[in-house]
């Protein structure tokens, strides 16, 4: 199924309007905030090549990037929830707060909500969750572009704090090279306390 304006679309032909596509990046890795990110496109808008994030290059998503939050018509709010706050929470909960507080951001508030994934507990306002949904639906794609560049660049800035990470090349995801330096250094500031490697790596 192609990414498109069809859930948009049909939203808007009931008399649903503002609709916003909310999306994050950065549940999975160790280190590092999750980011989230809600957009709210123009219908009649087009972004060439806009897709899922992850199927995009990093030169495309910044050229994306720059398109999408350059338009003045296209309204847009991201959030970062850092890792302190994911320990505390849980990263489910701090992803969830993360959605809410980018929605909250909005001007003007959207009526309903596409989310990517499963459905987010007490949202404030009507929501569709799509699995997948960063590939069908624009609006969740733009917010996952967004979220991702944001949180990349937030991941290169902490690669300049701790060059011995290697932060730049796995953005704080668990891989081989990661689990090596968690192995030698310890973890540092941003590392994820609550998650199991991380916490391990204490005891080592």
């Amino acid at each position: 199924m192609a990414c498109s304006f069809e859930h948009e679309l049909s939203l808007r032909a009931s008399g649903v309007f503002p609709v916003a596509g909310i999306d994050e990046a950065g549940r999975g890795p160790l280190a590092g905030p999750v980011v989230c990110a809600a957009v709210i496109l123009p219908l009649t808008i087009s972004l060439t090549g806009l897709d899922d994030s992850k199927k995009l290059t990093p030169r495309r998503r910044e050229a994306l990037y720059a398109e999408l939050t350059g338009n003045p018509e296209i309204r847009w709010a991201v959030v970062s929830i850092a890792s302190e706050e994911i320990d505390r929470l849980n990263i489910l909960r701090a992803t969830h707060v993360g959605m809410r507080r980018a929605w909250e951001k909005l001007d003007p508030r959207p009526a309903h909500v596409l989310i990517d994934g499963l459905p987010v507990s007490d949202f404030p306002c009507a929501q569709t969750a799509l699995v997948g949904g960063d590939g069908i639906s624009l609006s969740i794609a733009a917010a996952s572009v967004i979220a991702k560049v944001e949180r990349d660049r937030a991941m290169l800035e902490y690669d300049r704090l701790y060059p011995e990470y290697g932060f730049a090349k796995h953005k704080g995801y668990p891989t081989a090279a990661h689990f090596a330096k968690l192995r030698e250094h310890g973890p540092c500031p941003i590392h994820r306390r609550s998650f199991s490697p991380v916490a391990q790596a204490e005891l080592w």
